[in-house]
């Protein structure tokens, strides 16, 4: 299967409309959002998550996160060129659809950068200021993964489970989000893994429990370092 994934960038030469995009960053041209590269190709990652739901992942489940939101931010817009009530009531109902699509765009943009090859930094154990905020707080790596992994596998229907930082104490924990709820606010996204379906059905079938294993070996925690810091 590897050799006969693409590179993401010849894949999805579809999906793009502007080029030289900055990699993983949320670009925004024209006001409006687009689809980060990923450093990787989508094999790369296997055989802790092939390079099928890779594919499929980003330049399908992500691609239409981004869509949707540039749909109704320009819904939004134009709502709020008016000042009636029926323009204010469509600015509402706007809402739970920006959060949602808006939500899975930063949510899976966060989540590539999590990620990395092994050899690449992938599965390498955290160290610096982070490293010793998961020893003096979970008593080691393999308690926090232990600890995560027991939050994910309570996320009833689809979410995502977050390693953040309170903005307010500096320390860490983990909390959990329906759907694709952001965090934001009072914490900051440090490191995420995805429990949706779409994540990992495609090759664990309803063994989610063996991907939320597996995915740790792929896990980028310089990036989670530098966020952190």
């Amino acid at each position: 299967m590897s050799q006969a994934i693409l590179r993401p960038s010849t894949a999805r030469a579809a999906f793009r409309a502007v080029s030289h995009a900055k990699p993983l960053s949320t670009t925004f041209v024209r006001n409006k959002a687009t689809l980060p590269d990923l450093p990787y190709d989508y094999a790369a990652l296997e055989p802790a998550i092939s390079g099928q739901i890779m594919e499929l992942h980003h330049s399908k489940h992500h691609n239409t996160y981004v869509n949707s939101f540039n749909a109704a931010a320009e819904k939004l817009a134009t709502a709020q060129q008016l000042n009636t009530p029926e323009a204010i009531a469509d600015q509402i109902a706007l809402q739970p659809i920006l959060n949602f699509h808006g939500g899975g765009h930063i949510n899976h943009s966060l989540f590539w950068e999590n990620l990395a090859p092994k050899g690449k930094g992938g599965g390498e154990p955290p160290s610096g200021e982070l490293g010793k905020a998961i020893d003096s707080t979970f008593g080691g790596l393999e308690n926090l993964k232990k600890a995560m992994n027991a939050k994910l596998a309570g996320i009833q229907g689809s979410g995502w489970a977050w390693l953040v930082k309170d903005n307010e104490t500096g320390g860490i924990g983990i909390k959990t989000y329906a759907n694709q709820d952001p965090v934001v606010s009072q914490f900051k996204p440090l490191l995420g893994i995805d429990a949706w379906e779409h994540a990992y059905y495609l090759q664990y079938q309803n063994r989610k429990a063996e991907y939320f294993s597996a995915v740790w070996d792929v896990v980028n925690w310089r990036v989670a370092e530098k966020r952190f810091g």
